[in-house]
């Protein structure tokens, strides 16, 4: 009898709410009052730098939509200057001058700050972690944006989720990798978590940005590097100048970018220009991942048509050796760290509840009816 009071409680409810919003319940007295008064003669000229190169595919070209956004729905009121890396500062200093208002904003992804924030990589990617929709849902209605703010507020940054390139591939590589021990001595570009994983397989991580990629791998300064997935690698030219592709991406199972804002500068907006810039980074988490799940097909048969470059699958045997050493990595860290700690806790509470419902749908189908 308790369930079935319940029930019809929920539903009366529902019903309500739904009749006040088509019955204008926008414009009761109780909504005027939380009205605010707008100087539309008022603007705002902000700085955002990037990690990435100017006007890079998708992700350059992202963060240039979502100001246009901003500006649109601002009436033209919030004007934001993209800088792409290296064009106001470099690359990868965006989170210390965002920290010090140096710029209001700086696009780009939370493990680049690692050396920093030691928890940082929690919020973009943990190898064999969750995927992006996973990712996506532990941030935005799991409780992981309040643990991410938490973390990054004594910089004086407010993030924001803004992006997320979806599964990557395991990268490209120089030299076969038959075994475990063929990762011992491997020079690779891979930053975050999956860095200190491939050192503790012997390897050498590094971390570079985007534009020097290329090169690097070209004069053979890396061996390997991991980056995306087919689309962006395609445009990076990386098939060019490596003799192999690898996957999966057990390194960046749903990688997530992050805006980072100055925290004061922020909460000095009105009200409207506040939501106008959170709404514009959903906005823009959810193009960034659309754009590269619909064109990463159609690359990935154009570099298996081109030939020069070929698409392999990880050995079990460097798979297993790679996810326990994963394993290592998380424990030292959290033991280590007490941000990490908090915070990998909670991640794994969510990853928890989430997997047996991901068992039973995603995984299901890609198993018994695709």
């Amino acid at each position: 009898m308790k369930e079935a009071a319940k029930r019809r409680k929920f539903i009366k409810q529902s019903v309500g709410a739904a009749i006040g919003v088509t019955a204008g319940f926008a414009c009761s007295p109780k909504a005027e009052e939380k009205s605010v008064n707008i100087n539309f003669n008022e603007t705002y000229r902000w700085k955002m730098t990037t990690t990435w190169p100017p006007n890079f595919p998708v992700l350059g070209e992202g963060c240039k939509l979502m100001a246009e956004w901003v500006r649109e729905m601002s009436g033209g009121r919030m004007d934001i200057t993209v800088f792409g890396g290296g064009e106001l500062i470099p690359a990868l200093e965006g989170f210390d001058a965002v920290s010090n208002g140096a710029v209001e904003m700086n696009h780009g992804a939370a493990y680049y700050w690692a050396g920093k924030i030691p928890a940082s990589p929690f919020f973009c990617a943990v190898p064999f972690g969750m995927n992006s929709q996973q990712m996506n849902a532990w941030i935005t209605s799991g409780g992981g944006s309040q643990l991410w703010e938490e973390l990054y507020a004594p910089f004086n940054i407010l993030p924001m989720i803004s992006g997320n390139t979806a599964a990557q591939m395991g990268g490209w590589f120089n030299k076969a990798i038959e075994t475990p021990d063929d990762l011992q001595g491997l020079k690779m570009r891979i930053p975050g978590l999956g860095g200190k994983v491939i050192a503790k397989m012997g390897g050498s991580p590094v971390t570079v940005s985007g534009g020097e990629i290329y090169t690097n791998l070209e004069r053979g300064v890396i061996d390997a590097t991991e980056w995306i997935g087919p689309y962006h690698d395609y445009k990076m030219g990386f098939h060019q100048v490596a003799k192999y592709y690898y996957y999966p991406g057990w390194q960046e199972p749903g990688p997530v970018l992050e805006m980072s804002v100055n925290k004061d500068k922020f909460l000095s907006l009105p009200k409207d220009l506040q939501e106008i810039i959170r709404t514009a980074c959903h906005r823009l988490n959810t193009w960034m991942m659309v754009e590269f799940e619909a064109k990463n097909g159609t690359y990935l048969q154009k570099i298996i048509d081109e030939g020069k470059t070929e698409l392999k699958r990880f050995p079990k045997e460097v798979i297993a050796g790679l996810k326990a050493a994963t394993q290592e990595t998380l424990e030292e860290l959290t033991a280590s760290d007490a941000s990490s700690k908090k915070i990998y806790e909670h991640y794994l509470g969510f990853r928890k509840k989430i997997i047996p419902w991901a068992d039973i749908s995603e995984k299901i189908f890609y198993d018994d009816i695709s």
